[in-house]
């Protein structure tokens, strides 16, 4: 059965061509083929030996992605609903901005999570993405907004990445590899829930990324409401892991707090919160909620006003982010909702 040759990364795909009596430089000349050239077709790949394009086309195959539906929102967001091979759906979301375009993208077909502010787990959880499908969200955006290019990529899409842990860090050494798409280390960051065993395993790979942690409340009972996974990793182990994080890694954590209508913006959170962000290097987004079909509400101007002053009292330094996309459903997992219960 032919192989996928988008799953592999160049170290694995050197030791799979030594395996088979091939040289390792192979592998080399196979990613500037791939990923700087954009080649689809081993036939083209014009400085490997004839018998070699033999052995990789019997061998392997080009995987890619469908289009089923692309949006384009007032503030230039635009989101990519994308088919896989067995039918299944995933959306990839493009932020322009001034200094960058970060593309937002998806680590599995549904989340296992079930955040209740979040869409993503309302259809269950399917499977996890492989290597080559999280590398060919950012191939087909990257093609097809030329001239320009991606700058920054956020596994923020659809799925918890650090439950797809081995596919979703080789497809980040893909990202960064220099004889491949090339991209720098501080240019990527893993979004996740809060697995507190799998933060820490990430800081000892020092992969030098960036890590954004989903925490959005101050306590553990509030916690235990948003995000189920608190119950397993309450925000006492969930800071221990991501101090280790920080002891292995340069850049300062991201935390993402969405701010949500009588729920999380009192005076009490504000100083609770800066007393859970003394202990590691921070930054801290705030995000007011964006309105969807789900039960919880936007939080009034005079309540983030509130808010953010009693954190700015209290020495929190924070960047208030606008809702991008909110006329074309960004919110991850809305687009393939409303898709599938269209199909």
């Amino acid at each position: 059965m032919k192989e996928d040759i988008k799953t592999y990364t160049l170290a694995g795909l050197k030791e799979h061509f030594a395996g088979q009596s091939l040289p390792r430089f192979l592998a080399q000349q196979v990613f500037d083929w791939i990923y700087k050239k954009r080649a689809e077709d081993f036939e083209i790949m014009s400085n490997i030996a004839r018998d070699t394009r033999v052995f990789l086309k019997e061998n392997f195959y080009f995987s890619s992605l469908k289009l089923c539906k692309q949006e384009i929102s007032r503030d230039r967001t635009e989101k990519f609903l994308f088919g896989l091979e067995d039918g299944a759906h995933i959306e990839t979301v493009l932020i322009p901005d001034e200094a960058r375009q970060t593309l937002c993208v998806s680590s599995q077909v549904g989340c296992k999570f079930s955040c209740t502010f979040c869409m993503s787990g309302t259809r269950g959880f399917k499977r996890n993405l492989k290597v080559s499908e999280i590398i060919n969200q950012y191939l087909y955006v990257n093609d097809a907004m030329a001239p320009r290019t991606i700058t920054n990529i956020v596994f923020m899409g659809i799925g918890e990445p650090l439950d797809n842990f081995s596919n979703v860090t080789d497809a980040i050494r893909v990202l960064m590899e220099p004889k491949g798409l090339h991209l720098g280390k501080r240019r990527i960051t893993i979004s996740t829930c809060g697995l507190a065993p799998e933060i820490a395993k990430l800081g000892e790979l020092a992969l030098g990324i960036k890590l954004s942690v989903s925490l959005h409340a101050s306590t553990d009972a509030q916690r235990d409401q948003l995000m189920p996974v608190n119950k397993k990793y309450p925000l006492a182990e969930l800071m221990n892991a991501i101090k280790y994080f920080a002891r292995h890694e340069v850049y300062p954590v991201t935390f993402e707090y969405v701010l949500i209508k009588g729920f999380n913006t009192a005076k009490d959170d504000a100083v609770r919160l800066s007393k859970l962000l003394k202990s590691v290097p921070y930054k801290m987004n705030l995000i007011p909620y964006n309105l969807s079909s789900l039960k919880f509400a936007p939080p009034l101007n005079a309540e983030i006003a509130a808010f953010t002053q009693e954190l700015k009292d209290q020495g929190v330094f924070f960047t208030l982010r606008k809702p991008r996309g909110q006329d074309i459903a960004a919110a991850c997992g809305q687009l393939r909702a409303d898709w599938s219960n269209k199909a």
